[in-house]
């Protein structure tokens, strides 16, 4: 393996080929609960979103009630990697495309 100082490709030592590959491994492993936290952020800022609908002088639709609970129940509904990956899909524009983050 390469690696680039100031611009110069140069081998990697035994030990700096093992700390890459640690490295890599350490990524691979953490890389679910990684997407579970980009998916939390996501459906924080739909709910933020919506909040003002649950103030005491507004009546909050059945409709948006349920979208919200389904945000909600994200993490219980959706619990491995593929399901992950089916939630962070975008279009070439680069939207959501899940059904699941579209407001009723």
């Amino acid at each position: 393996m390469k690696q680039s100082i100031n611009g110069v490709l140069v081998d990697m030592t035994s030990d700096e080929i093992a700390e890459y590959n640690a490295l890599q491994t350490e990524y691979q492993n953490n890389l679910p609960s990684l997407k579970l936290k980009q998916i939390k952020k996501i459906r924080l800022q739909k709910l933020i979103e919506t909040d003002y609908l649950s103030n005491s002088d507004v009546t909050m639709p059945d409709n948006i009630k349920t979208w919200r609970q389904s945000l909600r129940d994200i993490p219980a509904n959706h619990t491995d990697e593929d399901a992950y990956d089916l939630l962070l899909v975008r279009d070439a524009d680069g939207n959501l495309t899940n059904s699941i983050w579209s407001k009723p």
